[in-house]
């Protein structure tokens, strides 16, 4: 890297339709900073915001990493871009993969894959979370599961499944599995099926029951941390679980020790994103998973006053840090989006282990938050364009759970934002993914 800033130059962010890269675009474009919003998917909502400089259509989805990484590095290479940020999983893998041939036109903030594979790999993560000290939730393979007579949730072992992380997975080809299976006691599954429709041999985690759930987001460079922030989630996207839909910025001294243990014990770099939940009946906080790459309450963040998108484009320059993260607590933010999902959820979504919560009564409580904390994430009076997009665009294909990319490459649906935790039950683990986050 770089030890000097230079002055002007664009930042590269690859999206599908999340719209936390917004928070990259806004953070950047406000302070006149060029952005190439990079995507394989038409009808980009981004492209209508003022802080856009300008869309470019990838020619290869992520489903095809050569193909994806040529795409990306066609537009890295351009003269005036000078960072590329991680905005999903994908995006983190290729960087990290192919980080010789990306530092070649640009500077990134971003793991090795040798140390991103240890974060990608759930069961492996588990193994760092003992090592380091850092309450876990218990994380075995399905094979190695003879009984089940406790709770349990069984999803991916893997954010991605590469030819790197899963045997026999074909080299050229990168995808996700988002099913996740809730098993309450005595529910024995059939674990060919669950093989079959996850492509590998997954993960059981056991059943957290939840008294309160808090991300911990970071920006971190040789195992030392540069900024960080604490999340409170109030409510997801599904009853059931997921990402945060409202959410309050909240600070708790053993949430943020837990996490410095386990970031220090593997030794990060770049961007993290780490669900933590406090056992209800044990009272500590069991870490769940990382996400090394940005995350769905990102604008809550910048809007409490800590910048990650300026953070991060400050240290790929060069700025060696730390930087400030003295941000305001309470701060409570909505997704417009994802109340609707939410609300929704509650008619399609099940749990064995969890009590259907009533849908008028979730109304209002929908309803009186957002009188009473009228701050929303993509709903800018100075930028209506984004959501607006937003709209066009959920229109033109319709509101699924489908994502921007799965294991076949489908997900045709506009996925308007990337999960923070994931589908599975409120008080319990939870993947990156399952019900759309908007």
């Amino acid at each position: 890297m770089t030890e000097t800033t230079p002055a002007g130059g664009a930042a590269l962010v690859p999206t599908g339709r999340e719209l936390k890269s917004y928070a990259c675009i806004r953070s950047l474009g406000r302070r006149g900073i060029d952005t190439v919003v990079a995507s394989e998917r038409p009808q980009l909502p981004h492209a209508a915001s003022r802080y856009c400089t300008e869309p470019v259509r990838l020619a290869s989805p992520p489903t095809d990493v050569p193909g994806y990484r040529d795409a990306l590095l066609d537009v890295a290479a351009r003269p005036e871009v000078r960072t590329a940020f991680p905005v999903r999983e994908c995006d983190v893998y290729v960087f990290a993969k192919y980080r010789d041939a990306f530092e070649e036109h640009c500077s990134l903030v971003v793991p090795d894959l040798a140390t991103l594979s240890r974060a990608h790999d759930r069961l492996q993560l588990a193994r760092e979370a003992a090592a380091a000290g850092v309450p876990y939730a218990e994380t075995r393979r399905l094979s190695a599961v003879e009984t089940w007579d406790e709770a349990a949730v069984v999803k991916s072992r893997y954010n991605l499944l590469t030819g790197d992380y899963v045997d026999g997975h074909p080299a050229d080809e990168m995808g996700e599995v988002k099913a996740v299976r809730t098993l309450a006691p005595g529910d024995e599954p059939d674990p060919e099926a669950l093989r079959a429709t996850m492509g590998h041999d997954p993960i059981v985690q056991a059943f957290v029951p939840q008294a309160e759930k808090i991300l911990y987001t970071a920006l971190w460079d040789d195992g030392e941390p540069l900024a960080t922030y604490q999340h409170r989630q109030l409510r997801q996207n599904s009853w059931v679980g997921g990402g945060g839909v409202y959410r309050e910025s909240a600070r708790v001294r053993a949430v943020d020790e837990v996490a410095s243990d386990l970031l220090s014990h593997l030794d990060w770099t770049g961007v993290a994103c780490i669900e933590y939940v406090r056992d209800a009946e044990t009272g500590e906080w069991k870490f769940l998973e990382i996400n090394p790459r940005l995350w769905q309450s990102l604008p809550e963040a910048v809007r409490a006053g800590v910048d990650f998108p300026h953070h991060y484009w400050r240290r790929a320059l060069g700025d060696p840090g730390p930087f400030d993260d003295d941000y305001e607590t309470g701060v409570k933010c909505h997704i417009a989006y994802g109340e609707v999902a939410h609300l929704l959820s509650i008619l399609r979504d099940d749990s064995p282990l969890l009590e259907r919560p009533s849908v008028a009564r979730t109304l209002w409580a929908i309803a009186a938050s957002c009188v009473a904390h009228p701050r929303f994430d993509y709903l800018r009076a100075d930028d209506p364009g984004l959501f607006l997009g937003g709209v066009r665009a959920t229109l033109s294909t319709g509101v699924t759970r489908s994502r921007d990319f799965t294991i076949g490459g489908r997900g045709d649906a506009p996925d308007l934002e990337a999960a923070d935790g994931g589908s599975s039950p409120r008080s319990s683990p939870s993947t990156d993914g399952g019900a759309p986050e908007q």
